[in-house]
């Protein structure tokens, strides 16, 4: 028996030295990071004590106001093509929320919607803009719509992009992933293990028109996940069941503002009845799905998505901030 448990501690030991030598990817430089990811129109906004979030305020600076949130895992630059094409006609602010893509970790220690909706309002503030199109795809849906129900006074329509929020939404096949991240002893060895390969296995899964995907694309997700801080705050995120607290239709049918809903019919990761359920919810919306496309259309059909938001906003009359 002594002998039995012996072996079976040599072949563990063995298995996490194997999965160490696979699998081990340190975090990544900040500086460098900044460099790589950075741009001309980069900025960071100090917004709470210790809190430095990275955004980006381009396009038509005398337009209409544009709000873009990214989802889970994911970052401001997940926007870039839509802000090429959008920014001729709109202002265009994105912003890395707490947790993701430059802005790394809340000294809080806090990720959750309520905080999340908080950094929007108070950048928002910090650049003077009284009132908006508020968008966002998957959790950035559901911090936009929960943003819509906070501040209704400051929202002139909504976006969702393959929104979450509908209770019990059953995907068909999650990305590896969100599926580690889900396994208590798994996610914790995240900290330090974190194979290329998962993201490039997870973002195939997420998107299915596969001839957009890159081997720049996957190092973008692979290296910011490992920006510093922001592989904690994922697992902050997703040990917490009420970090994103779901929508009810009640509470949804309270936004009276234009809605775009637009989604991919093939989303792996939030099915298109979701879709069909915000549209329920929010009878004056307006409901795109795309064949053939999965959970980010911004990034799977930048311009045919983009041409739609557009000629959406362009309906919408929407008006220039004063100066």
């Amino acid at each position: 028996m002594l002998r039995f448990i012996k072996w079976l501690f040599i072949l563990l030991l063995a298995a996490l030295a194997a999965l160490f030598f696979w699998g081990y990817a340190p975090d990544t430089d900040a500086a460098q990071m900044e460099r790589k990811y950075g741009s001309a129109a980069s900025r960071f906004a100090k917004l709470e004590p210790g809190l430095r979030v990275h955004y980006r305020d381009e396009g038509k600076q005398d337009g209409p106001v544009l709000v873009l949130i990214h989802g889970s895992n994911a970052s401001l630059h997940t926007w870039e093509q839509w802000v090429g094409i959008l920014g001729k006609d709109y202002r265009i602010i994105s912003l890395d929320l707490p947790g993701h893509g430059l802005t790394g970790n809340n000294p809080a220690g806090v990720y959750d919607s309520a905080s999340y909706v908080r950094v929007v309002d108070r950048l928002l503030t910090k650049l003077n803009v009284d009132k908006a199109v508020i968008g966002g795809n998957s959790m950035g849906g559901g911090v936009s719509w929960a943003y819509a129900l906070e501040h209704p006074e400051k929202v002139e329509a909504l976006l969702l992009v393959d929104a979450s929020g509908q209770p019990y939404a059953r995907s068909g096949k999650t990305p590896l992933g969100f599926r580690l991240m889900r396994m208590p002893v798994i996610k914790e060895a995240a900290r330090f293990i974190a194979p290329r390969s998962i993201f490039e296995s997870s973002v195939k899964t997420s998107m299915s028109v596969q001839s957009e995907i890159d081997d720049k694309l996957i190092d973008r997700y692979w290296e910011l996940n490992r920006y510093p801080g922001n592989r904690n705050a994922t697992m902050q995120r997703f040990s917490n069941s009420k970090s994103m607290v779901p929508g009810t239709k009640e509470r949804l049918s309270t936004i009276k503002v234009p809605v775009l809903i637009l989604w991919g019919a093939e989303d792996n990761l939030i099915p298109v009845t979701a879709a069909k359920w915000f549209a329920e919810a929010m009878p004056q919306a307006k409901l795109i799905i795309y064949p053939n496309v999965g959970h980010i259309p911004m990034e799977e059909i930048p311009q045919k998505s983009a041409n739609d938001v557009k000629i959406w906003l362009d309906g919408l009359g929407t008006q220039a901030p004063s100066p």
